[in-house]
């Protein structure tokens, strides 16, 4: 399982990062350098599928299961 936070790049674009859960998601916030963050979670592979949900640690930022697994599992679409 990966933490993971779904960020507004400066096109205006939603672009995942994940990374290890060991690294808190308020600590990653803090090296992004884009703007608003939109969502943020656990994600993990499940069956070929990507399977998003959880809590972040960063106030008022919540998953959004079906919108930031279709996004993470595009992004990782393009590395197949």
């Amino acid at each position: 399982m990966l933490n993971y936070l779904i960020v507004e790049d400066f096109a205006g674009q939603a672009v995942p990062f994940l990374f290890p859960q060991k690294v808190d998601h308020e600590d990653m916030r803090e090296q992004l350098p884009y703007g608003r963050i939109i969502a943020g979670g656990q994600a993990r592979l499940a069956g070929g599928e990507v399977v998003c949900g959880g809590s972040c640690s960063i106030p008022e930022i919540g998953s959004r299961p079906v919108e930031d697994a279709a996004l993470i599992a595009a992004s990782l679409s393009g590395l197949v």
